[in-house]
């Protein structure tokens, strides 16, 4: 778990879902991940990490969603 920030979707395992409490991140890099939909209060299933354990895929909002774990990084989750 990333020190002193609580628990990040990179955090959570695969088949487990989270929901969405915070985004982390400044400008452009929110804005992107915002504009996939994630947002507070979003519901995120994590379906499977590829063989070098980067991207997650996820479904959110209904859809498939790759991310890198960086940007998963910024997306607090209880």
């Amino acid at each position: 778990m990333t020190e002193g920030q609580g628990k990040t979707l990179r955090d959570v395992r695969i088949g487990e879902s989270a929901t969405v409490r915070r985004l982390t991140g400044e400008g452009a890099l929110k804005r992107h991940i915002m504009d996939m939909g994630i947002t507070k209060g979003t519901d995120v299933f994590v379906r499977k990490v590829a063989p070098l354990g980067d991207p997650i895929e996820v479904t959110v909002r209904g859809y498939e969603l790759s991310l890198r774990k960086s940007e998963a990084q910024n997306i607090l989750v209880g």
